[in-house]
């Protein structure tokens, strides 16, 4: 089981990584709001796994609706969450994008290949922007992915290059006591050397030295390779969740 100290610790790494436009509190819960399209930014979230309390749940989509946001909760697919659930299912919200969230000794991750290595940035240089929002990537998402780590602290850009050709990259927040892994990136022709570890041995690095003995991340809970990936180097899932949203009216 989860340390309670360890979710809370998680959650608030999470949202500084993500910077959304607000955040406010309630007791047990942070909500963070935003116009974008991070799902994690825009999401009213539990900073533990203890059983809520039924009656926030009025005062959390009231505070939503008062800033002229669209309320959505992720919630952890726990059974202490289920009435919690069902009142949202009641008023018409539905499930949607499950999500892992795994986590990792830092010492796992310096046993990773450092061949070639990875570099760690202040700022993300334009080729380190190019690859993040990538081919394929929406462009309203890919404008509010960028909004986002504009606005975010304690965080570090790892790229990896070979003949000066950025081949994958990868967003380090370091706060809370734990590295975050965030927007990780490698070139489709890429993909299967190993680079994904490599970029995670250079955040290791810096964790440890600045003595952060563990790192989290949140994957697709459908990305088999990914998955597969982290596996390998050493994460496993300490806890699910899903976010909660009313469907949208034009998608009906």
């Amino acid at each position: 089981m989860t340390r309670a100290a360890d979710i809370e610790a998680i959650e608030r790494a999470t949202l500084q990584a993500v910077a959304p436009a607000v955040v406010e509190a309630l007791p047990g819960w942070l909500l963070p709001m935003d116009s974008g399209t991070v799902g994690r930014a825009r999401s009213a979230v539990p900073l533990h796994h203890a059983a809520p309390d039924l009656g926030l749940l009025a005062s959390i989509l009231a505070r939503y609706e008062a800033r002229g946001f669209t309320p959505a909760l992720r919630l952890p697919d726990l059974p202490a969450f289920e009435p919690f659930q069902q009142a949202l299912r009641q008023q018409g919200f539905v499930r949607r994008q499950p999500t892992l969230t795994q986590t990792a000794p830092i010492e796992a991750l310096l046993n990773a290949e450092a061949d070639p290595a990875a570099v760690l940035a202040d700022v993300p240089d334009a080729a380190w922007m190019a690859m993040f929002l990538g081919e394929g990537l929406d462009p309203v998402d890919g404008a509010s992915r960028a909004r986002s780590l504009s606005r975010a602290t304690g965080t570090r850009y790892a790229s990896l290059r070979e003949n000066g050709h950025t081949l994958a990259c990868g967003a380090a927040s370091f706060g809370h006591g734990w590295l975050g892994v965030h927007g990780m990136r490698t070139a489709a022709a890429q993909r299967g050397r190993g680079l994904a570890g490599r970029l995670l041995r250079a955040m290791a690095q810096e964790a440890a030295q600045r003595g952060i003995p563990q790192a989290f991340l949140q994957v697709d809970a459908s990305n088999a390779p990914a998955l597969a990936l982290y596996q390998r180097l050493g994460f496993s899932t300490v806890w699910a969740y899903a976010y909660w949203r009313r469907p949208d009216p034009a998608s009906v």
